[in-house]
């Protein structure tokens, strides 16, 4: 029997929904399942299922599997972040030849790649690190694809991986190599960070139509709908609008009987801690991931709300739906542009060349945050790789300057009225610090100084020499 192309080990959502994929575009395909106690038996439910009269192979035993294989074998594990991937390449390790390769398609730390990768590479076991965004349907359909690692890995496996990614606008694979080590998870990392902010974006200007406007939900969905052209088409906003046009049986909008806690899986949470540890401001992206994490104390908010005063009733001048779509554009061209600041950090930090122009052109397709945006990054980036940060593009620099009358309209709005917009804020004050050609940061050098001696530079001596202040004796004087 002729062997398989690909493996795919791990048939939850995503893996079994990659395994057609790939059978789709005329691979041959193995998977396997490990069939735990007391666990469903995904292999055998797969086979009867949506692999039925297709010819992928499934299989009971991890050794089988493996030998089905063409050399080398590519494998592509699908399976939950963190020890269970540690787990699986122990497993497989015995089984595989030199030269075979592992593809980690998981949302795993770029840490954990670096780890993995170096230590396959001592047994001459090839390793690839890829984030895969799209989530259940883009698996199915053309997912968006951030592959890194082992360059030696990469002509093997970009047959197979382009095939079955996304279409970009233009028509091209949504699919690029992300360059050594763990570029690929950074790449997805970072992505993620931009999802939390796109998202905690959209939602307050929902809050601001519902709480601030008072308008009823058909008002905000045929907003929202009517947002979703141009600069800010995009997924996120076109299922937001399918989200308020889902009703329950009795007419009810499903949105509101949903708790207002949100979860995470942590993605978001290592941008912003990424960004720390690279010294890249992220405010947008780091409040979003607090604005999850305070909604998850719902209980205190509770008592808070019968604690706590309200903003004052008095009468505000409301402001027009136009002021908050361009509050939301400015507050996604800075996400965007805090991602790509913090991948450039990490090229400069880790000696990548991730490709800034490729992975704008990643995301245009298939992926959560695809956005009509990405086609100028793209452009951006392609005219400039070394554009120092992506606000300062020529093709944003008009957006920014017509948004922020609105912008600041909307902040503005939301904290007369009580309505929190840590997002719309933090954005905002991303571009106003960023704009800002001299900072009180000189006051802190100076408290600085006079606590602990830290010193400071002076703007009338060149950069790089330093002077320490008796400030007391200065006091007296």
């Amino acid at each position: 029997m002729k062997k398989a192309d690909i493996g795919i080990y791990g048939l939850g959502v995503m893996g079994r929904n990659l395994a057609l994929n790939f059978n789709d575009h005329d691979f041959g395909v193995s998977a396997y399942n490990p069939n735990l106690p007391g666990e469903e038996d995904l292999a055998a439910a797969f086979a009867s299922d949506e692999a039925a009269g297709t010819p992928i192979r499934t299989f009971d035993e991890v050794d089988s599997f493996v030998a089905s294989l063409e050399r080398p074998r590519k494998i592509l594990l699908m399976v939950k972040a963190g020890r269970p991937v540690d787990t699986v390449i122990d497993q497989l390790i015995p089984l595989l030849d030199k030269k075979d390769i592992l593809i980690d398609g998981g949302n795993t730390h770029y840490s954990d790649t670096n780890r993995r990768l170096e230590m396959l590479s001592q047994r001459d076991i090839r390793y690839i690190g890829m984030g895969v965004s799209g989530g259940e349907e883009g698996a199915r359909h053309g997912p968006s694809l951030m592959p890194g690692g082992d360059a030696e890995a990469w002509p093997v496996v970009q047959p197979f991986l382009e095939s079955i990614a996304a279409l970009s606008p233009d028509g091209g694979s949504c699919c690029a190599w992300m360059g050594p080590e763990s570029g690929g998870h950074f790449v997805k990392m970072v992505h993620n960070g931009i999802e939390y902010a796109i998202m905690q974006l959209i939602a307050e200007c929902y809050q601001l139509m519902r709480d601030g406007l008072h308008m009823e939900n058909q008002a905000i969905a045929d907003t929202f709908d009517s947002w979703d052209s141009g600069l800010l088409n995009s997924y996120l906003l076109e299922i937001t609008t399918r989200i308020f046009n889902a009703e329950e049986e009795n007419g009810n909008l499903i949105l509101d009987h949903i708790l207002d806690r949100a979860g995470q899986k942590g993605t978001g949470r290592w941008t912003a801690l990424a960004a720390l540890e690279l010294g890249i401001p992220l405010p947008l992206i780091t409040e979003s991931v607090f604005a999850r994490s305070i909604s998850s104390f719902k209980d205190l908010r509770r008592q808070a709300s019968e604690a706590f005063r309200s903003a004052t009733d008095e009468k505000r001048e409301a402001i027009d739906t136009t002021r908050l779509r361009q509050a939301l554009l400015g507050g996604q061209l800075v996400a965007f542009a805090e991602g790509f600041w913090l991948l450039k950090a990490a090229n400069e930090e880790f000696g990548w060349n991730i490709p800034f122009g490729k992975v704008a052109h990643t995301w245009s397709g298939g992926c959560i945050i695809r956005s009509a945006l990405l086609q100028p990054i793209a452009t951006s980036y392609r005219e400039n790789p070394g554009l120092p940060h992506l606000l300062l593009a020529p093709a944003f620099r008009k957006i920014l300057d017509t948004a922020q009358e609105g912008w600041r309209s909307a902040a503005r709005f939301g904290v007369e009225t009580g309505i929190p917009v840590p997002a719309t804020a933090a954005a905002l004050s991303h571009y106003d610090s960023l704009r800002t050609k001299r900072l009180p940061a000189n006051l802190i050098q100076a408290q600085r100084d006079y606590f602990g001696a830290h010193q400071y530079e002076r703007l009338d001596r060149p950069g790089g020499t330093f002077f320490h202040t008796d400030w007391q004796e200065k006091g007296r004087e």
